[in-house]
């Protein structure tokens, strides 16, 4: 049984789908900084429980 979720998120910069491992225990609530994986980016990931399920909130670093 694999303790992380496999997600799914746009890149703020090149708009391409990016994959992302999520641990529910530990990230939720937890700002990372991740690279894009197509344009190499700096991406500012927040990940959050809405009630309905985990929503991934990519922003730019320098916004």
């Amino acid at each position: 049984m694999s303790l992380t979720r496999a997600e799914k998120f746009e890149c703020p910069y090149c708009m391409t789908y990016n994959d992302i491992e999520i641990d529910e225990e530990n990230d939720v609530g937890q700002q990372q900084i991740v690279d894009c994986q197509i344009c190499c980016s700096p991406i500012e990931v927040l990940i959050t429980d809405n009630g309905f399920g985990l929503e991934i909130i990519a922003t730019r670093d320098d916004e």
